[in-house]
């Protein structure tokens, strides 16, 4: 009975460690989304350097395309545009950006500034687009199949490294 005592906080502590230890072997990168395996969210928006033009996600049904969220305050967004860039030059899908919470004079100059990978770039002023797609922050990139399914997703900075070993090879496969 004088064990159970010194037995019923050792077992908490333990399991307390074991959750730890599980813990901080985890990516924050990899928050799975439920979104995966599930149609896109609805969206129709205006085009961030044409606001005559909507565009909304049914235009992109039948083709694999890239939904890629930015802004022009966001710094992990510089740090990976160099490499959407040169992702976007090889033309291997449709690459549509969603300006999150930014001023549309911001955005374009930006653009300008930095270089323009986007087929369009979609004007989310408020963020209510963002909300729907269950952005956390920026920048983060979805990939859509051609019945409008996400299929991919990714939180923080694209690198070289993961457009070669998990967005290419994704595009490969829903379009073979």
């Amino acid at each position: 009975m004088k064990y159970l005592k010194f037995l019923i906080p050792l077992g908490l502590f333990l399991v307390l460690v074991l959750f730890l230890g599980v813990g901080l072997h985890l990516d924050p990168k990899e928050v799975p989304s439920p979104l995966i395996g599930k149609p896109a969210p609805e969206f129709s928006l205006e085009s961030l350097d044409s606001p005559n033009l909507t565009i909304a996600n049914a235009d992109m049904r039948g083709k694999v395309w890239m939904l890629n969220v930015w802004a022009s305050w966001c710094m992990a967004c510089r740090e990976e545009h160099p490499a959407l860039v040169e992702f976007g030059r090889k033309n291997v899908l449709p690459i549509y950006g969603l300006n999150y919470k930014d001023e549309r004079v911001a955005g374009l100059r930006w653009l300008t500034n930095f270089g323009n990978p986007y087929t369009h770039s979609l004007y989310d002023r408020d963020g209510r687009v963002g909300i729907d797609w269950g952005v956390y922050g920026v920048p983060e990139t979805f990939i859509i199949d051609k019945n409008g399914v996400v299929r991919f997703k990714h939180i923080g900075a694209l690198t070289p490294e993961v457009i070669r070993t998990r967005i290419e090879p994704l595009v490969r496969q829903l379009n073979g």
